[in-house]
């Protein structure tokens, strides 16, 4: 871990990875954004957050992002954004621990990003209503308000529909092939499937959905369908959002870290199990809980 574990445990706030179990284009909105259809699993692994809060109205984050300005980091703008909201005169400097690979498809930044606010909204006491700060983290990135409300979830629309739900709680091996997708290349391809029929949520079994990005990433990163290829030789395997990481999903641990032991050095990797209700909300209830108490 990184110097920053000088902290104390209960300064650290989670900022969990997810999965797309499946995702399907049903359209095209008018406005150019897809219609999707997704089932989020949330896993009990990913990045964590500290808050110092000050009274200078600055907000800070450390260490950047290499490549990302942080006027242009996720974080600092879900910090800004929700102190604009509830006119918030305190500062803040955040220190991050990243564990989560970049631009894998696994919601590292729009986790962050959920995290920030809140976290934020409980240590500057904004007392906004999560349903407010699921509007606000949408304005940040479809996937925002999934994180805000941590629960494993259908989601439609461009994903701002969620539907939470619960599932057996299996586990995950998470695999990054090592090259970086653009969200924007992927939903710009002319010949991405935009007409998958819509399904009721009661009717979801994995074997039945698919990942309608999956074929156009495999044809245009020959080291994603190679990754695939290899897991699906051990378990059931499919690419999350619009890539690069794949998953392969156990019904427990030891088979999971069974299989990741073999995996080539080349590629990096995580097991992590899939859980019903986030870190992060389950942090929000224990301080909550904490802060009744006194």
């Amino acid at each position: 871990m990184d110097s920053s574990n000088h902290l104390k445990a209960a300064a650290w706030w989670p900022s969990p990875a997810k999965l797309n179990l499946f995702l399907h284009i049903l359209g095209r909105y008018p406005n150019g954004y897809h219609q999707l259809q997704s089932l989020f699993q949330m896993l009990d692994f990913g990045d964590r957050l500290a808050f110092s809060v000050n009274d200078t109205g600055l907000i800070t984050l450390s260490p950047s992002i290499e490549g990302v300005a942080d006027d242009d980091n996720l974080i600092v703008r879900a910090a800004r954004l929700l102190q604009t909201k509830a006119k918030v005169t305190q500062g803040v400097h955040i220190q991050l621990d990243k564990q989560l690979f970049m631009g894998g498809g696994i919601g590292g930044g729009s986790s962050n990003a959920a995290t920030t606010l809140v976290a934020l909204n409980h240590l500057w006491q904004c007392n906004l209503s999560e349903e407010v700060l699921a509007a606000l983290g949408l304005s940040l990135g479809a996937d925002v308000p999934i994180f805000v409300h941590g629960k494993t979830a259908f989601a439609g629309g461009v994903g701002e529909h969620i539907d939470a739900t619960e599932l057996p709680e299996q586990w995950y091996l998470v695999v990054n092939p090592g090259v970086h997708i653009s969200t924007a290349e992927i939903f710009g391809a002319p010949e991405l499937p935009r007409s998958t029929p819509p399904m009721n949520w009661q009717d979801y079994c994995f074997e039945q959905t698919r990942n309608d990005c999956q074929q156009i990433a495999c044809k245009r990163y020959p080291e994603v369908a190679k990754l695939l290829q290899w897991l699906l030789h051990y378990a059931p395997s499919r690419m999350t959002g619009t890539g690069a990481c794949v998953f392969a999903t156990f019904a427990d641990q030891k088979l999971a870290l069974e299989v990741q032991a073999k995996l080539p050095c080349n590629w990096s990797s995580f097991v992590a199990k899939g859980v019903n209700l986030s870190p992060l909300k389950q942090k929000l209830y224990e301080v909550n809980a904490a802060r009744d108490m006194n």
